[in-house]
Formats: C-alpha cells, structure tokens, sequence
C-alpha cells in the first residue's frame, strides 16, 4: 500500500534528490580532476582530448629515437675533434723532422778547375771562392777562357752575342723525369758566375754555392737523383734543348754526365728523423683507432653506417625524417700515408724534405677534409636538436590542448559543491517544516 505524501513534503524531497545528485557529480569531478569522463559526459570533448593525448604520446615516444640520434651524432663529432688533435700532434712531427737537416740529399759537385785556379788566386789576392763567384760568364765575341787578374775578373768564354740566352735545368731522377725545371737567365757581359747561382737559389727547387775550392755546388731539396745541366743558346729555346745535354756543364766546372745521368744520394740518414718515424706511425694508428670508437649505442658514423632521426608518428610518403650518412674514416682514406725510412710507394720517406713538404700538404689536406666533416654532422645535429625541442613542446601543447576539454576548474567545482551544500541543508529544512504542517493535524485529536 503506498504512502500519501503532500505536495509539500514531495516537492521537498524531489529538490533534495536533484541537490544530492549534483553533488555528487561535483565530487566525482574533483576526485577525478576531470569534468568529462566518459563519452557521456561529453562525447566530442572526451574523442577530441583522447586523440591530442594518443599523438601526444606518440611523439614523446620518439623523442628517445631523437635523443639516442643526437648522442650518435655527438660521439661521432667528438670522435673528429679528437682525429684533428691528433692531425696536429702528425704536423709537429713533421716540422720537427723538418727542422733537422737531410743528410742525403745528392750534391752535383764541379770536378775541374775552370772557375778559379791557384794563380789566378796571385794574382788578384782574392780566395777561390770570390774569383769563381766574380767571374762573368763571357763577353761579346769572345769564346775563349779569360784569366782573372787584379783588374779584370776574367769570364768562362761564353760568346754573350751568339748566344745571349742562358738556362739550368733541374731534373729529379733523369732518367724518368719525374720532375723538370728550366731556369732562365739573361746572359750579358755582366753576367757573372754569382749571378747563376742566385737564380739558382731563387728557383727553390735547389740550392747552390760555390766553395771554398772555387767549385760549382748544386744540392738537391730531396733524396732522388739530381741531374744539373747548364746550355746556352741564341734564345731562351735554344737554351733549354742546349741545357738537357749540359752542353755548358763544362764550362761551369760540370760533366755533362751530371745532366743526363744525375747524381744519386748519398745515402746517409739522419737520426733525428729516423727517430721521429715511430712517433709519426703511432700517431697515425691512434686515428685510426679513435674512429673506431666514436660510436655509440653500435651505430657508428665514422665507420660509414647510416643513422635515421624519425620527427613524427606517421609512415610512408608523410613520415618526416633525417637521414645521416657516415663515412669510413681513416688516417689512408684522409691521405695520410705511413712514415718510413727509405723511397718506397706509397710511404713517406723521413729522409726525404721533398716527401715531408708532401706530408706537410697532405696533413693540411686532411684538416680540411675534417672541418668539412665535422661542418656536415654540426649542421645535422642543429637540426636533430631543433626537431627535438619542437617536439618536445609540440607534445606539450596537445597534452595541455586535451586537459583544456575535459580537465574540471577546482575552484569552480568547490564553489558548485559548496553552493549545493547549502542548499542541501536549506532544502532539508524545507523538508522539516513541510512534515511539521502535516504534523498540525494530530493536534485535533
């Protein structure tokens, strides 16, 4: 059987129901923290907030792919500042086998007596040295030798009228060739002895002198046969092709013998230098080994493996990625050769200045080649590190774009809570005094 219940008291206790029932939506919203929950809450906000949150998941997920490429990137890096220090330690090397002296480089020695004799030496009081280097290579129509003499410095019988052109040739190993240098000079009738040597020096690819004996001396930069001829002709032409017999070479002091055949080195080494070769290898196989180990995580970009940086969650066509190519570096692939003490392909000989200027070029060579290197992989962790930022703060904003649709504002639940509880008290008051009305009845009896 049911209960009679006024108006009064049902409307009472309808209010009540619906204040406890927001209540306890208002509650639920600040233990969640959430003012949707479910679908049901609200459906677009719920499916809206729950893909940010997928994609932003899924970009914070790659960002370890991100930072593990950049650490291999920077192992990589560290791995080419460390080589070019040791590029350096290589140059010092070489400057220091530099700074001592050759000891086989081949000397072309005059053998006669042409430039100075023991009486033209009476005559004039002056050393052989200075009567050789004074003495002019010839005069105008005249091609017989010439005394020096206290007033005249004498000539070597060169006709300076016929053949007013003079040219040295400088040949390394003669009978290769393997490397020619023509040497022109004007001859005039003042065309000394010291003036062939100064053009000589001048070259750089050989030095000379005349010593103490009154002799030609012609020395080589590098340890390879030296061949020296001297010719004169009626132009700069006519030299040359008289210079590749050394035709002249006799009139200098020379053998012909000197041009087409060359001098060999001597043979002797120095110790210095062959000291220097240990340090100069061990050097080299460090570079090796550091880029060896440059790695990380087993991807090593100086050993020539590729690594890829993926910057978004999707695949295909839309994937947007960074692809780094590595490359295979070595002291031979950077073209620094091994030292050694002797000529032989493919190795530098210590002995030889001609293959330290070569070293000197290739080390130079190879420190370029790093700072390329290194330029290429900087670029490449500038952009892996700026992707990294952007997606860090790109998952950041989808997160925060999700808590702004279904996230509840505390303050405003706990004033709604606070509102409800007031009025729950008001409406069960309400609810009191509509049961005292029915109450008033029973005073009747």
């Amino acid at each position: 059987m049911a209960t009679a219940i006024s108006n009064g008291v049902r409307s009472s206790l309808a209010s009540l129901q619906t204040i406890t029932s927001q209540a306890a939506a208002v509650q639920n919203r600040l233990a969640t923290g959430k003012k949707v929950n479910t679908a049901v809450d609200n459906p677009v906000n719920f499916f809206t907030a729950q893909s940010l949150n997928d994609r932003s998941s899924q970009l914070k997920g790659l960002l370890d792919g991100i930072s593990n490429g950049i650490q291999t990137v920077q192992a990589a890096s560290k791995g080419i500042d460390g080589i070019t220090k040791l590029v350096g330690s290589l140059q010092s090397t070489v400057k220091q086998a530099q700074a001592d002296a050759a000891q086989n480089r081949p000397t072309v020695v005059g053998t006669g007596t042409t430039l100075a004799t023991a009486g033209e030496a009476a005559l004039t009081s002056k050393s052989l040295k200075d009567i050789a280097l004074d003495k002019r290579v010839g005069s105008a129509g005249d091609t017989t030798v010439a005394t020096a003499t206290a007033g005249a410095a004498g000539d070597l019988g060169v006709d300076t009228t016929a053949t007013p052109a003079l040219n040295i040739q400088i040949v390394t190993n003669p009978a290769a060739a393997t490397s020619t240098t023509n040497i022109s000079v004007a001859l005039t009738a003042n065309t000394t002895v010291r003036d062939v040597v100064n053009a000589i020096n001048s070259s750089g690819v050989a030095t000379a002198f005349v010593d103490e004996k009154g002799l030609l001396n012609v020395k080589g930069t590098g340890s390879e046969t030296l061949g020296v001829g001297i010719g004169v002709g009626a132009d700069a032409a006519a030299a040359t092709t008289a210079s590749a017999t050394g035709t002249s070479n006799a009139a200098f002091g020379l053998n012909a013998t000197d041009r087409t055949t060359g001098i060999v080195s001597s043979g002797v080494t120095s110790a210095t230098r062959s000291n220097l070769i240990e340090q100069y290898n061990t050097l080299r196989t460090q570079i090796d080994s550091l880029a060896k180990d440059a790695g990380f995580n087993g991807v090593n970009l100086l050993a020539g493996d590729k690594v890829t940086i993926a910057f978004n969650e999707k695949g295909g066509k839309n994937q947007t990625k960074l692809d780094i190519q590595g490359t295979s570096l070595t002291s031979e692939n950077i073209g620094i050769q091994q030292a050694g003490n002797a000529q032989v392909t493919g190795t530098i000989n210590f002995q030889n200045d001609s293959d330290l200027e070569k070293a000197t070029t290739a080390l130079t060579s190879a420190l370029t080649s790093l700072k390329s290197l290194s330029s290429t992989f900087g670029a490449n962790l500038s952009v892996a590190q700026t992707r990294q930022d952007f997606t860090k703060d790109l998952a950041d904003v989808l997160s925060t774009g999700a808590a702004n649709l279904v996230n509840a504002d505390a303050n405003e639940e706990a004033a709604n809570l606070l509102s409800l509880q007031t009025r729950q008290q008001l409406s069960q008051t309400a609810l009191s005094l509509s049961s005292q009305s029915d109450q008033a009845v029973l005073r009747l009896f």
